[in-house]
Protein backbone atom coordinates (compact mmCIF):
# COMPACT_ATOMS: atom_id res chain seq x y z
CA UNK A 1 0.00 0.00 0.00
CA UNK A 2 2.69 2.22 -0.83
CA UNK A 3 0.76 4.77 -2.72
CA UNK A 4 -1.95 5.17 -0.16
CA UNK A 5 0.59 5.80 2.63
CA UNK A 6 2.63 8.01 1.07
CA UNK A 7 0.30 10.39 -0.75
CA UNK A 8 0.45 13.86 0.09
CA UNK A 9 -3.26 14.91 1.05
CA UNK A 10 -4.26 18.59 1.94
CA UNK A 11 -5.90 18.51 5.16
CA UNK A 12 -9.25 19.66 5.40
CA UNK A 13 -9.75 23.48 6.57
CA UNK A 14 -11.63 23.97 10.27
CA UNK A 15 -15.04 24.99 8.22
CA UNK A 16 -14.74 21.42 6.21
CA UNK A 17 -13.58 19.79 9.61
CA UNK A 18 -17.10 20.74 11.27
CA UNK A 19 -19.11 20.15 8.53
CA UNK A 20 -17.19 16.12 8.64
CA UNK A 21 -18.09 16.32 12.58
CA UNK A 22 -21.32 17.64 12.32
CA UNK A 23 -22.76 15.16 9.34
CA UNK A 24 -20.97 12.31 11.26
CA UNK A 25 -22.40 12.79 14.62
CA UNK A 26 -25.91 13.41 13.28
CA UNK A 27 -26.15 10.13 12.03
CA UNK A 28 -25.04 8.82 15.32
CA UNK A 29 -27.25 10.85 17.44
CA UNK A 30 -30.14 9.23 14.62
CA UNK A 31 -29.05 6.02 15.57
CA UNK A 32 -29.50 6.12 19.35
CA UNK A 33 -32.69 8.57 19.29
CA UNK A 34 -34.21 4.99 17.60
CA UNK A 35 -32.75 2.69 20.19
CA UNK A 36 -33.93 4.68 22.90
CA UNK A 37 -37.53 5.66 21.44
CA UNK A 38 -38.17 2.18 20.87
CA UNK A 39 -37.14 0.99 24.65
CA UNK A 40 -38.91 3.87 26.38
CA UNK A 41 -41.76 3.30 24.38
CA UNK A 42 -41.49 -0.52 24.34
CA UNK A 43 -41.64 -0.01 28.70
CA UNK A 44 -44.84 1.24 28.53
CA UNK A 45 -46.77 -1.18 26.81
CA UNK A 46 -47.90 0.37 24.27
CA UNK A 47 -46.13 -1.28 21.38
CA UNK A 48 -47.10 -4.75 22.80
CA UNK A 49 -50.89 -4.01 23.52
CA UNK A 50 -50.65 -2.38 19.71
CA UNK A 51 -48.96 -4.47 17.73
CA UNK A 52 -49.17 -8.18 19.74
CA UNK A 53 -52.63 -10.17 19.86
CA UNK A 54 -53.49 -9.75 23.51
CA UNK A 55 -55.29 -12.97 23.87
CA UNK A 56 -52.01 -15.46 22.93
CA UNK A 57 -49.49 -14.36 26.15
CA UNK A 58 -47.23 -16.85 24.40
CA UNK A 59 -47.29 -15.67 21.21
CA UNK A 60 -47.13 -11.64 22.44
CA UNK A 61 -43.95 -12.77 24.44
CA UNK A 62 -42.87 -13.92 21.66
CA UNK A 63 -43.29 -11.35 19.39
CA UNK A 64 -42.19 -9.01 22.01
CA UNK A 65 -39.11 -10.69 22.53
CA UNK A 66 -38.24 -11.10 18.96
CA UNK A 67 -38.14 -7.69 18.29
CA UNK A 68 -36.74 -6.51 21.37
CA UNK A 69 -33.75 -8.55 20.09
CA UNK A 70 -33.99 -8.91 16.85
CA UNK A 71 -32.36 -5.79 16.22
CA UNK A 72 -29.28 -6.44 18.20
CA UNK A 73 -28.93 -10.05 16.61
CA UNK A 74 -28.90 -7.95 12.83
CA UNK A 75 -26.24 -6.06 13.73
CA UNK A 76 -23.33 -7.59 13.59
CA UNK A 77 -24.36 -9.09 10.22
CA UNK A 78 -24.94 -4.90 9.28
CA UNK A 79 -21.23 -4.54 10.32
CA UNK A 80 -20.36 -7.14 7.66
CA UNK A 81 -22.41 -5.82 4.94
CA UNK A 82 -21.98 -2.48 5.40
CA UNK A 83 -18.46 -2.91 6.05
CA UNK A 84 -18.09 -5.03 2.72
CA UNK A 85 -19.48 -2.15 0.94
CA UNK A 86 -17.47 0.93 2.65
CA UNK A 87 -14.11 -1.24 2.08
CA UNK A 88 -15.08 -1.68 -1.73
CA UNK A 89 -17.38 1.47 -2.33
CA UNK A 90 -16.40 3.61 0.00
CA UNK A 91 -16.98 5.48 3.23
CA UNK A 92 -19.82 8.38 2.12
CA UNK A 93 -22.12 6.45 0.48
CA UNK A 94 -22.14 3.60 2.54
CA UNK A 95 -23.03 5.83 5.78
CA UNK A 96 -25.50 7.60 3.15
CA UNK A 97 -27.22 3.94 2.66
CA UNK A 98 -27.13 3.31 6.23
CA UNK A 99 -29.05 6.85 7.56
CA UNK A 100 -31.48 6.17 5.18
CA UNK A 101 -32.23 3.02 5.84
CA UNK A 102 -32.75 3.27 9.20
CA UNK A 103 -34.97 6.18 8.89
CA UNK A 104 -37.02 4.94 6.57
CA UNK A 105 -37.63 2.09 8.52
CA UNK A 106 -37.84 3.84 11.98
CA UNK A 107 -40.57 5.93 10.10
CA UNK A 108 -42.11 2.81 9.19
CA UNK A 109 -42.93 1.72 12.73
CA UNK A 110 -44.86 4.82 13.22
CA UNK A 111 -47.24 3.89 10.36
CA UNK A 112 -48.07 0.39 10.52
CA UNK A 113 -51.92 -0.45 11.58
CA UNK A 114 -52.44 -2.18 14.95
CA UNK A 115 -52.91 -5.90 15.39
CA UNK A 116 -56.76 -5.09 15.35
CA UNK A 117 -56.70 -3.74 11.83
CA UNK A 118 -54.33 -6.23 10.42
CA UNK A 119 -54.02 -9.06 12.57
CA UNK A 120 -50.88 -11.26 12.35
CA UNK A 121 -49.45 -8.83 10.08
CA UNK A 122 -48.38 -6.15 12.39
CA UNK A 123 -45.81 -7.90 14.32
CA UNK A 124 -44.65 -9.41 11.06
CA UNK A 125 -43.88 -6.00 9.30
CA UNK A 126 -42.95 -5.05 12.99
CA UNK A 127 -40.07 -7.64 12.81
CA UNK A 128 -39.21 -7.04 9.10
CA UNK A 129 -38.41 -3.26 10.22
CA UNK A 130 -36.37 -4.02 13.43
CA UNK A 131 -34.26 -6.07 11.19
CA UNK A 132 -33.37 -2.91 8.72
CA UNK A 133 -33.00 -1.33 11.87
CA UNK A 134 -30.80 -3.86 13.00
CA UNK A 135 -28.80 -4.11 9.72
CA UNK A 136 -28.27 -0.15 8.97
CA UNK A 137 -27.04 0.23 12.90
CA UNK A 138 -24.13 -2.37 11.93
CA UNK A 139 -23.09 -0.04 9.26
CA UNK A 140 -23.93 3.79 10.49
CA UNK A 141 -20.67 3.92 13.35
CA UNK A 142 -17.95 2.61 11.49
CA UNK A 143 -18.63 4.73 8.46
CA UNK A 144 -19.42 7.94 10.89
CA UNK A 145 -16.26 6.81 13.28
CA UNK A 146 -13.92 5.89 10.14
CA UNK A 147 -15.04 8.98 7.73
CA UNK A 148 -14.43 11.49 10.80
CA UNK A 149 -10.59 10.29 11.91
CA UNK A 150 -9.63 9.60 8.09
CA UNK A 151 -10.13 13.32 7.65
CA UNK A 152 -8.52 13.92 10.77
CA UNK A 153 -5.09 15.80 10.75
CA UNK A 154 -2.30 14.78 13.11
CA UNK A 155 -2.93 14.12 16.61
CA UNK A 156 -6.06 15.43 16.15
CA UNK A 157 -8.51 12.00 15.37
CA UNK A 158 -9.18 11.50 19.22
CA UNK A 159 -10.54 14.83 19.90
CA UNK A 160 -12.62 15.12 16.14
CA UNK A 161 -14.29 11.68 16.87
CA UNK A 162 -14.79 11.71 20.28
CA UNK A 163 -17.88 14.15 19.06
CA UNK A 164 -19.16 10.43 17.59
CA UNK A 165 -18.79 9.12 20.75
CA UNK A 166 -20.77 11.75 22.68
CA UNK A 167 -23.70 11.91 19.87
CA UNK A 168 -24.70 8.37 21.83
CA UNK A 169 -25.29 9.84 24.52
CA UNK A 170 -26.99 12.83 22.78
CA UNK A 171 -29.52 9.75 20.71
CA UNK A 172 -30.42 9.44 24.46
CA UNK A 173 -31.26 13.02 25.52
CA UNK A 174 -33.30 14.00 22.34
CA UNK A 175 -35.36 10.49 22.72
CA UNK A 176 -36.02 11.38 26.18
CA UNK A 177 -37.52 15.61 25.08
CA UNK A 178 -39.29 14.24 22.09
CA UNK A 179 -40.92 11.33 24.09
CA UNK A 180 -41.57 14.12 27.04
CA UNK A 181 -42.72 16.28 24.70
CA UNK A 182 -45.28 14.53 22.76
CA UNK A 183 -46.57 12.65 25.67
CA UNK A 184 -47.29 16.46 26.83
CA UNK A 185 -48.52 18.09 23.78
CA UNK A 186 -50.21 15.22 23.08
CA UNK A 187 -51.91 13.84 26.89
CA UNK A 188 -55.24 12.98 25.22
CA UNK A 189 -54.65 11.26 22.07
CA UNK A 190 -50.99 9.54 23.28
CA UNK A 191 -52.53 5.93 24.03
CA UNK A 192 -54.37 6.08 20.68
CA UNK A 193 -51.64 7.75 18.08
CA UNK A 194 -50.01 10.17 20.35
CA UNK A 195 -47.25 7.20 20.58
CA UNK A 196 -46.48 7.45 16.64
CA UNK A 197 -45.17 11.10 16.58
CA UNK A 198 -41.45 10.42 18.09
CA UNK A 199 -41.33 7.62 15.32
CA UNK A 200 -42.22 10.19 12.13
CA UNK A 201 -40.05 12.22 13.63
CA UNK A 202 -37.31 10.59 12.61
CA UNK A 203 -38.54 11.88 8.60
CA UNK A 204 -37.12 15.07 9.90
CA UNK A 205 -33.72 14.01 11.16
CA UNK A 206 -33.70 12.24 8.28
CA UNK A 207 -33.94 14.50 6.04
CA UNK A 208 -31.68 16.79 7.60
CA UNK A 209 -29.37 14.41 8.09
CA UNK A 210 -29.42 13.51 4.13
CA UNK A 211 -29.12 17.09 3.68
CA UNK A 212 -26.09 17.63 5.52
CA UNK A 213 -24.23 14.39 4.33
CA UNK A 214 -24.62 15.08 0.46
CA UNK A 215 -22.35 18.04 0.92
CA UNK A 216 -19.73 15.81 2.21
CA UNK A 217 -16.93 14.45 -0.27
CA UNK A 218 -15.33 11.12 0.34
CA UNK A 219 -12.69 9.79 2.42
CA UNK A 220 -9.16 10.82 1.15
CA UNK A 221 -7.37 7.82 2.81
CA UNK A 222 -10.49 5.81 0.36
CA UNK A 223 -9.65 8.19 -2.26
CA UNK A 224 -5.76 7.47 -1.85
CA UNK A 225 -6.93 3.79 -1.63
CA UNK A 226 -9.14 3.80 -4.73
CA UNK A 227 -6.76 5.90 -7.21
CA UNK A 228 -3.76 3.32 -6.44
CA UNK A 229 -5.95 0.66 -7.28
CA UNK A 230 -5.38 -1.17 -3.76
CA UNK A 231 -8.97 -1.91 -2.03
CA UNK A 232 -9.36 -5.45 -0.87
CA UNK A 233 -10.86 -7.63 -3.06
CA UNK A 234 -12.82 -9.16 -0.23
CA UNK A 235 -13.06 -7.41 3.04
CA UNK A 236 -14.53 -9.63 5.14
CA UNK A 237 -11.79 -12.24 4.29
CA UNK A 238 -9.21 -10.28 4.66
CA UNK A 239 -9.85 -9.01 8.01
CA UNK A 240 -9.35 -12.22 9.20
CA UNK A 241 -6.48 -13.53 7.25
CA UNK A 242 -4.54 -9.73 6.72
CA UNK A 243 -1.19 -10.54 9.13
CA UNK A 244 -1.79 -9.91 12.54
CA UNK A 245 -5.72 -8.87 12.37
CA UNK A 246 -6.37 -12.00 14.33
CA UNK A 247 -5.16 -10.49 17.46
CA UNK A 248 -6.45 -7.14 16.58
CA UNK A 249 -10.13 -8.55 16.30
CA UNK A 250 -9.63 -10.50 19.32
CA UNK A 251 -8.79 -7.10 21.56
CA UNK A 252 -11.22 -4.82 19.73
CA UNK A 253 -14.29 -7.09 20.49
CA UNK A 254 -13.25 -8.83 24.29
CA UNK A 255 -10.93 -5.78 25.61
CA UNK A 256 -12.20 -2.94 24.05
CA UNK A 257 -16.26 -2.99 22.56
CA UNK A 258 -17.43 -5.36 25.34
CA UNK A 259 -15.50 -3.56 28.47
CA UNK A 260 -16.68 0.01 27.17
CA UNK A 261 -20.44 -0.98 25.86
CA UNK A 262 -21.29 -2.08 29.61
CA UNK A 263 -19.78 0.61 31.31
CA UNK A 264 -22.14 2.75 28.91
CA UNK A 265 -25.06 0.69 29.30
CA UNK A 266 -24.98 0.92 33.24
CA UNK A 267 -24.31 4.46 33.50
CA UNK A 268 -27.77 4.90 31.24
CA UNK A 269 -29.48 1.83 31.40
CA UNK A 270 -29.33 0.67 34.74
CA UNK A 271 -29.10 3.66 36.44
CA UNK A 272 -32.48 4.55 35.01
CA UNK A 273 -34.36 0.97 35.54
CA UNK A 274 -32.69 1.04 39.26
CA UNK A 275 -34.12 4.46 39.44
CA UNK A 276 -37.55 3.77 38.33
CA UNK A 277 -38.05 -0.33 39.54
CA UNK A 278 -36.56 -1.06 43.09
CA UNK A 279 -36.07 2.50 44.38
CA UNK A 280 -39.72 3.27 43.04
CA UNK A 281 -38.72 7.17 42.00
CA UNK A 282 -41.21 8.04 39.84
CA UNK A 283 -40.59 7.74 36.11
CA UNK A 284 -41.01 11.62 34.54
CA UNK A 285 -38.64 12.28 37.78
CA UNK A 286 -36.16 9.38 36.82
CA UNK A 287 -35.93 10.54 33.03
CA UNK A 288 -35.51 14.27 34.16
CA UNK A 289 -32.70 12.90 36.28
CA UNK A 290 -30.68 10.83 33.55
CA UNK A 291 -31.41 13.05 30.60
CA UNK A 292 -29.85 15.87 32.72
CA UNK A 293 -26.85 14.20 34.20
CA UNK A 294 -26.04 12.71 30.35
CA UNK A 295 -26.21 16.28 28.85
CA UNK A 296 -23.73 17.57 31.66
CA UNK A 297 -21.97 14.52 31.06
CA UNK A 298 -21.36 15.15 27.45
CA UNK A 299 -18.54 17.04 28.60
CA UNK A 300 -16.37 14.04 29.98
CA UNK A 301 -16.42 11.97 26.01
CA UNK A 302 -15.14 15.11 24.46
CA UNK A 303 -12.29 15.67 27.03
CA UNK A 304 -10.87 11.97 27.15
CA UNK A 305 -10.81 11.65 23.48
CA UNK A 306 -9.24 14.93 23.59
CA UNK A 307 -6.88 13.67 26.48
CA UNK A 308 -6.06 10.53 24.12
CA UNK A 309 -4.46 12.13 21.48
CA UNK A 310 -1.70 13.99 24.21
CA UNK A 311 -1.54 10.80 26.71
CA UNK A 312 -2.34 7.22 24.03
CA UNK A 313 -5.87 5.67 23.63
CA UNK A 314 -4.61 2.49 25.85
CA UNK A 315 -4.40 4.31 28.90
CA UNK A 316 -7.59 6.49 29.65
CA UNK A 317 -9.31 2.93 28.81
CA UNK A 318 -7.12 0.55 31.06
CA UNK A 319 -7.68 3.83 34.15
CA UNK A 320 -11.59 3.80 33.26
CA UNK A 321 -11.81 -0.03 33.41
CA UNK A 322 -9.97 -0.50 36.79
CA UNK A 323 -11.67 2.73 38.46
CA UNK A 324 -15.22 1.00 37.13
CA UNK A 325 -14.32 -2.04 38.93
CA UNK A 326 -13.65 -0.16 42.20
CA UNK A 327 -15.91 2.64 42.20
CA UNK A 328 -19.52 0.96 40.53
CA UNK A 329 -20.96 -0.29 43.81
CA UNK A 330 -20.14 2.10 45.68
CA UNK A 331 -21.54 4.60 43.13
CA UNK A 332 -24.88 2.99 43.14
CA UNK A 333 -24.95 2.59 46.76
CA UNK A 334 -24.92 6.51 46.83
CA UNK A 335 -27.84 6.27 44.28
CA UNK A 336 -29.88 4.07 45.97
CA UNK A 337 -29.40 6.15 49.14
CA UNK A 338 -30.30 9.40 47.83
CA UNK A 339 -33.04 8.10 45.51
CA UNK A 340 -35.72 6.84 48.46
CA UNK A 341 -33.99 6.93 51.53
CA UNK A 342 -37.54 5.69 53.64
CA UNK A 343 -36.76 2.10 51.27
CA UNK A 344 -33.52 2.13 52.01
CA UNK A 345 -33.31 2.95 55.24
CA UNK A 346 -36.77 0.06 55.92
CA UNK A 347 -34.48 -2.19 53.87
CA UNK A 348 -31.72 -2.14 56.73
CA UNK A 349 -34.21 -1.73 59.39
CA UNK A 350 -36.41 -4.52 58.72
CA UNK A 351 -34.60 -6.92 56.09
CA UNK A 352 -37.05 -9.69 54.37
CA UNK A 353 -35.90 -13.02 54.85
CA UNK A 354 -37.83 -16.17 52.47
CA UNK A 355 -36.64 -19.80 54.59
CA UNK A 356 -38.29 -23.02 53.16
CA UNK A 357 -37.85 -25.74 51.14
CA UNK A 358 -37.12 -25.97 47.12
CA UNK A 359 -36.48 -21.95 47.56
CA UNK A 360 -35.87 -21.33 43.98
CA UNK A 361 -37.30 -18.73 41.89
CA UNK A 362 -37.11 -18.58 37.49
CA UNK A 363 -38.15 -14.95 36.98
CA UNK A 364 -39.26 -16.32 33.20
CA UNK A 365 -41.99 -18.63 34.98
CA UNK A 366 -45.73 -17.46 34.27
CA UNK A 367 -46.48 -19.13 37.78
CA UNK A 368 -43.99 -20.65 40.24
CA UNK A 369 -44.14 -24.14 41.07
CA UNK A 370 -42.92 -24.14 44.32
CA UNK A 371 -44.54 -21.94 47.30
CA UNK A 372 -42.04 -20.57 47.97
CA UNK A 373 -40.72 -19.74 44.43
CA UNK A 374 -44.59 -17.68 44.95
CA UNK A 375 -43.30 -15.46 48.08
CA UNK A 376 -40.00 -14.71 45.94
CA UNK A 377 -42.28 -13.91 42.87
CA UNK A 378 -44.02 -11.40 44.90
CA UNK A 379 -41.02 -9.91 46.48
CA UNK A 380 -39.04 -9.43 43.19
CA UNK A 381 -42.68 -7.95 41.69
CA UNK A 382 -42.79 -5.48 44.55
CA UNK A 383 -39.31 -5.12 44.55
CA UNK A 384 -37.90 -5.37 47.64
CA UNK A 385 -35.04 -6.90 48.09
CA UNK A 386 -34.89 -10.32 49.96
CA UNK A 387 -32.72 -12.83 51.06
CA UNK A 388 -33.88 -16.81 50.97
CA UNK A 389 -32.84 -19.86 53.85
CA UNK A 390 -33.32 -23.37 53.46
CA UNK A 391 -35.60 -24.76 55.79
CA UNK A 392 -37.85 -27.45 56.54
CA UNK A 393 -41.24 -25.72 56.59
CA UNK A 394 -42.14 -21.98 54.70
CA UNK A 395 -41.95 -18.93 56.65
CA UNK A 396 -40.99 -15.08 56.14
CA UNK A 397 -39.45 -13.03 58.79
CA UNK A 398 -39.35 -9.11 58.57
CA UNK A 399 -37.38 -7.64 60.36
CA UNK A 400 -37.29 -10.82 62.66
CA UNK A 401 -40.83 -10.80 63.17
CA UNK A 402 -42.07 -14.29 61.85
CA UNK A 403 -45.56 -13.98 59.59
CA UNK A 404 -47.61 -16.65 60.18
CA UNK A 405 -49.91 -15.39 57.09
CA UNK A 406 -48.17 -15.21 54.25
CA UNK A 407 -50.88 -14.23 51.91
CA UNK A 408 -50.19 -11.28 50.08
CA UNK A 409 -52.95 -9.02 51.53
CA UNK A 410 -50.73 -10.09 55.23
CA UNK A 411 -46.92 -9.27 53.29
CA UNK A 412 -48.44 -5.78 52.13
CA UNK A 413 -49.87 -4.85 55.36
CA UNK A 414 -46.54 -6.15 57.08
CA UNK A 415 -44.65 -4.71 55.04
CA UNK A 416 -46.23 -0.95 55.40
CA UNK A 417 -46.10 -1.46 58.81
CA UNK A 418 -41.96 -1.91 58.93
CA UNK A 419 -41.85 1.46 56.84
CA UNK A 420 -41.67 0.13 52.94
CA UNK A 421 -43.66 2.50 51.40
CA UNK A 422 -43.64 1.01 48.21
CA UNK A 423 -45.42 4.24 46.47
CA UNK A 424 -43.32 6.40 43.67
CA UNK A 425 -41.31 8.73 44.77
CA UNK A 426 -40.06 11.86 43.47
CA UNK A 427 -36.29 12.66 45.56
CA UNK A 428 -35.60 15.76 47.64
CA UNK A 429 -33.74 18.12 45.60
CA UNK A 430 -30.72 17.73 47.80
CA UNK A 431 -30.84 14.02 46.99
CA UNK A 432 -31.58 14.29 43.38
CA UNK A 433 -27.70 16.65 43.70
CA UNK A 434 -26.38 13.28 45.45
CA UNK A 435 -27.83 11.26 42.49
CA UNK A 436 -26.71 13.48 39.59
CA UNK A 437 -23.24 13.54 41.33
CA UNK A 438 -23.20 10.05 40.90
CA UNK A 439 -24.42 9.53 37.80
CA UNK A 440 -21.39 12.27 36.38
CA UNK A 441 -19.15 10.06 37.88
CA UNK A 442 -20.52 7.00 36.14
CA UNK A 443 -20.41 9.25 32.54
CA UNK A 444 -17.02 10.23 33.72
CA UNK A 445 -15.99 6.27 33.51
CA UNK A 446 -17.71 5.95 30.24
CA UNK A 447 -16.23 8.63 29.03
CA UNK A 448 -12.58 7.79 29.65
CA UNK A 449 -13.41 3.88 28.30
CA UNK A 450 -15.41 5.25 24.87
CA UNK A 451 -14.24 8.78 24.34
CA UNK A 452 -10.72 7.35 22.70
CA UNK A 453 -12.54 4.33 21.01
CA UNK A 454 -13.44 5.76 17.25
CA UNK A 455 -10.20 6.79 16.82
CA UNK A 456 -8.41 3.85 18.45
CA UNK A 457 -10.48 1.16 16.32
CA UNK A 458 -9.72 3.24 13.20
CA UNK A 459 -6.20 3.07 14.45
CA UNK A 460 -5.96 -0.33 14.75
CA UNK A 461 -6.80 -1.37 11.01
CA UNK A 462 -5.21 -1.09 8.09
CA UNK A 463 -7.22 1.18 5.56
CA UNK A 464 -7.95 -1.43 3.03
CA UNK A 465 -9.82 -3.23 5.54
CA UNK A 466 -10.49 -0.94 8.09
CA UNK A 467 -14.65 -0.52 7.66
CA UNK A 468 -15.08 -4.30 7.79
CA UNK A 469 -12.20 -4.70 10.72
CA UNK A 470 -13.61 -2.14 12.81
CA UNK A 471 -17.46 -2.48 12.61
CA UNK A 472 -17.45 -6.52 13.57
CA UNK A 473 -15.82 -6.42 16.51
CA UNK A 474 -17.35 -3.19 17.57
CA UNK A 475 -21.43 -4.60 16.93
CA UNK A 476 -20.81 -7.97 18.08
CA UNK A 477 -19.85 -6.12 21.33
CA UNK A 478 -22.28 -3.65 21.64
CA UNK A 479 -24.97 -6.30 20.24
CA UNK A 480 -24.13 -8.55 22.47
CA UNK A 481 -22.63 -8.02 25.52
CA UNK A 482 -24.33 -4.61 26.11
CA UNK A 483 -27.74 -5.54 24.46
CA UNK A 484 -27.96 -8.46 26.69
CA UNK A 485 -27.00 -6.35 29.66
CA UNK A 486 -30.60 -5.21 31.36
CA UNK A 487 -32.02 -8.74 30.00
CA UNK A 488 -29.19 -10.54 32.25
CA UNK A 489 -29.05 -8.13 34.88
CA UNK A 490 -32.45 -8.32 35.67
CA UNK A 491 -32.19 -11.95 35.89
CA UNK A 492 -29.73 -12.05 38.41
CA UNK A 493 -31.44 -9.41 40.32
CA UNK A 494 -34.88 -11.33 40.47
CA UNK A 495 -33.05 -14.55 41.26
CA UNK A 496 -30.92 -12.78 44.15
CA UNK A 497 -33.91 -10.89 45.50
CA UNK A 498 -30.58 -7.74 46.14
CA UNK A 499 -31.22 -4.89 43.48
CA UNK A 500 -27.56 -4.18 43.30
CA UNK A 501 -26.62 -8.13 42.01
CA UNK A 502 -27.12 -7.09 38.59
CA UNK A 503 -24.04 -4.90 38.99
CA UNK A 504 -21.44 -7.91 38.87
CA UNK A 505 -22.16 -8.98 35.10
CA UNK A 506 -20.64 -5.29 34.29
CA UNK A 507 -17.91 -6.17 36.69
CA UNK A 508 -17.18 -10.02 35.02
CA UNK A 509 -17.19 -8.42 31.85
CA UNK A 510 -15.20 -5.25 32.66
CA UNK A 511 -12.49 -7.34 34.40
CA UNK A 512 -12.18 -9.66 31.07
CA UNK A 513 -11.79 -6.34 29.15
CA UNK A 514 -9.15 -4.81 31.42
CA UNK A 515 -7.06 -8.65 31.34
CA UNK A 516 -7.61 -8.58 27.39
CA UNK A 517 -6.38 -5.16 26.91
CA UNK A 518 -3.92 -4.66 29.32
CA UNK A 519 -2.06 -7.77 27.60
CA UNK A 520 -2.82 -7.84 24.07
CA UNK A 521 -3.61 -3.70 23.46
CA UNK A 522 -0.63 -2.03 21.53
CA UNK A 523 -0.99 1.64 21.45
CA UNK A 524 -1.58 3.42 18.54
CA UNK A 525 -0.02 6.50 16.77
CA UNK A 526 -2.21 9.13 17.62
CA UNK A 527 0.52 11.73 16.87
CA UNK A 528 0.24 11.15 13.37
CA UNK A 529 -3.07 11.72 10.35
CA UNK A 530 -4.51 8.07 9.21
CA UNK A 531 -2.84 7.07 5.94
CA UNK A 532 -2.27 3.87 5.68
Amino acid sequence: MAIAEGAPQAEPSAKEMRLVISASSLGTIFEWYDFFIWGTLTATGILSRTFFPSGDTILGALMAWATFAVGFGFRPLGAILFGYLGDKLGRKYTFLVTITLMGLATAGIGLIPGYAAIGALAPVLIILLRICQGLALGGEYGGAAIYVAEHSGKGRAGFHTSFIQASVVGGFILSLVVVLAAKFALAAQWDAWGWRVPFLFSIVLLAVSLWMRLKLSESPVFKAIKDAGETAKNPFVESFTYPGNGKRLFVALFGISAGLTVIWYTSMFSVLSFLTGPMRVDATAAQLICGGSALLGLVFFIYFGSLSDRVGRKKPIVIGYALTLLLLFPLFWAIGSAANPGLAAAAKRAPVVVSGPNCTYDPFAAKQAEACGQLLDYFSKKGVAYTTAEASSLDVTIGGQMMGDTSPAALDAALRTAGYDLTKVVPPVGNIVVIVLAILALMALSGATYGPVAALLAEMFPSRIRYSSMSIPYHIGTGYFGGFLPLISQYIVAKSGDPYAGLWYTIVVVAMALVVTAWGLKETVAQRPLRR
